[in-house]
């Protein structure tokens, strides 16, 4: 799904966090908005250093909410505990 913010299209998407690693779900995705391959991008582990998968490895009561924002590879990440995510494409 896209809608469009002021810095560009905007991206929302769920992953299941218990199937894959969510940090390559978020590389994936990108890849895919941009029409490239994985390995084409940046490494996001320089980005992130292991913050998203803490989030998701031992994630906190779901009353919590928690939510981590990022950027990489020229989008705004948002990954939600429960799986959302948005990508908003930024310069």
């Amino acid at each position: 799904m896209s809608d469009s913010s002021e810095d560009g299209p905007t991206y929302h998407y769920t992953f299941d966090p218990s199937l894959q690693d969510p940090v390559y779900d978020v590389v994936e995705t990108i890849a895919d908005l941009e029409g490239v391959e994985v390995d084409e991008l940046p490494s996001v582990h320089e980005t992130v250093d292991g913050m998203v998968d803490n989030v998701f490895s031992n994630p906190p009561a779901p009353e919590a909410q928690v939510e981590v924002s990022f950027t990489y590879a020229g989008y705004r990440i948002r990954l939600h505990q429960d799986g959302n995510a948005t990508f908003i494409k930024v310069a």
